[in-house]
């Protein structure tokens, strides 16, 4: 039986053709979520709401736009970034680290300043890195992503990925201790 034919049985609920459906699939999903998330019990969880998604949205798979495992392939990935994307977001903060942010609220004005400066010419420094090293940048410091994790993200290769990193980090540093405000 052909993917699109199993796919229009999902959508008519039948119970055979979504076993079928299932164990054509499933290997498929479970690597595409590992892939993404390198944590099997989590790509399981993906691979449940990706059929999920697809029972829900199988009368809106349009064969133009590519085959019916690239679309559940392409659903089960975008599940994964999703867990990956709100994980990031929901990492705890060192008590310590609030600790110091609340004492940095009574520095002088002076410091204040001092600390608005170094922080406009970070952000300079960021502004006026090649557009790829600034992404992969960002996303290391900012996203903590890991060289792999922009690797993956970006679809290159990880050896590019961390030159990009290594390089923009470098040159960063370079204009911070250039301009006195870093460690030289």
């Amino acid at each position: 039986m052909s993917d699109e034919a199993l796919l229009a049985g999902l959508a008519a609920r039948d119970p055979e053709i979504a076993a079928v459906f299932v164990r054509r699939f499933r290997a498929g999903i479970w690597g595409a979520a590992a892939s993404v998330l390198h944590n099997p019990p989590l790509a399981e969880d993906v691979v449940q709401q990706t059929f999920e998604q697809a029972l829900r949205h199988a009368h809106g798979y349009d064969p133009r736009r590519g085959s019916v495992r690239r679309w559940i392939n392409v659903i089960a990935h975008n599940l994964a970034v999703d867990i990956v994307r709100s994980r990031r977001w929901s990492v705890p903060v060192d008590p310590e680290v609030l600790a110091v942010l609340g004492d940095s609220l009574t520095e002088s004005s002076e410091e204040q300043a001092l600390a608005r400066e170094s922080a406009r010419l970070c952000r300079a420094a960021v502004a006026a890195l090649p557009h790829e090293q600034r992404r992969a940048l960002v996303m290391a410091g900012l996203y903590r992503m890991t060289a792999r994790e922009v690797s993956e993200s970006e679809r290159i290769p990880l050896g590019t990925a961390k030159t990009r990193i290594r390089l923009a980090m470098g040159k960063v540093r370079a204009v911070l201790v250039g301009q006195g405000v870093g460690p030289g």
